[in-house]
């Protein structure tokens, strides 16, 4: 029967869903438990009810909204200036043709190949001298910059995918680069751009080094510092608005994911594929 053949493979998938599902589910569960449930009770069992004064302690008390404040103050900038100066980038790498283009992409992909601890003292010295530690612009710079070179790869994939016939035409209809870049190539690679960009998202919201590195002023922490000073400020003490924290920083992002989740698989495939 057909069905007992697929069983291996439906069991295997259900275990692999257990798995990636379950701590999720247990960590949202125990946002919601007093602290007394901790030690009184299992780990695995149910929150006695829904409380919710966790949540506004870690948010107030253990000042998630202002760590949640200054990684978006962070991020998001970064993530516009890598788009930015990323997209025209492999545009030009990949649909223009001048001499040296693939010794500049090769440049780029060693740029992916490089590992971020070798540069943390270099980048610490520079910022030092020019009075950036602990200001935005240390995260906003070294994000941008070890953002580019995969990015630029990428984008340059998915416009070599892009069929020739589609940009040869729009010339031959009298676009410019400029309109031929803007209303031809970047509508057709949409969903690579929006598959690049939840992937730097997601690099750069979870970032710790570059943060516990550059960042040492309480006021101007991430979201991933300030959960490693929110832990180190409550202990074993109060394990409720520690998982409510901990939640406030992953199901944003999983709910951005699951928003996106379409376009990014169209756009995983999309630069694996010529046109």
């Amino acid at each position: 029967m057909s069905w007992l053949r697929r069983l291996p493979v439906r069991l295997l998938l259900l275990l692999l869903l257990t798995i990636e599902i379950y701590p999720l589910i247990w960590l949202l569960l125990s946002s919601f438990k007093e602290d007394a449930e901790f030690s009184l009770r299992p780990l695995w069992a149910l929150p006695a009810g829904l409380h919710w004064q966790n949540y506004v302690e870690a948010w107030t008390t253990g000042n998630i909204g202002l760590y949640f404040l200054n990684s978006v103050l962070t991020v998001f900038p970064a993530l516009a200036l890598i788009l930015a100066l990323s997209v025209p980038a492999g545009f030009a790498l990949e649909v223009m043709r001048w001499r040296g283009r693939n010794l500049v992409l090769l440049l780029f992909l060693a740029g992916i190949m490089v590992p971020l601890q070798i540069l943390l003292l270099p980048l610490f010295t520079i910022y030092f001298h020019l009075d950036l530690i602990d200001t935005r612009w240390a995260l906003i710079i070294t994000y941008t910059g070890f953002g580019l070179p995969l990015t630029v790869f990428l984008m340059a994939g998915y416009f070599k995918a892009i069929p020739r016939e589609l940009l040869e035409a729009a010339i031959l209809d009298g676009a410019g680069l400029v309109q031929l870049f803007l209303r031809v190539a970047v509508p057709l690679v949409s969903n690579g751009l929006v598959t690049v960009a939840l992937v730097q998202f997601f690099f750069l919201w979870n970032d710790l080094l570059f943060s516990l590195t550059f960042i040492s002023n309480d006021q101007l922490r991430t979201i991933q510092t300030g959960l490693l000073n929110f832990t180190g400020q409550y202990g074993q003490v109060a394990w409720g608005p520690t998982f409510a924290a901990v939640s406030l920083a992953v199901f944003p992002t999983l709910l951005l994911y699951l928003l996106l989740n379409q376009r990014v698989i169209k756009g995983l495939t999309a630069g694996a594929l010529k046109g």
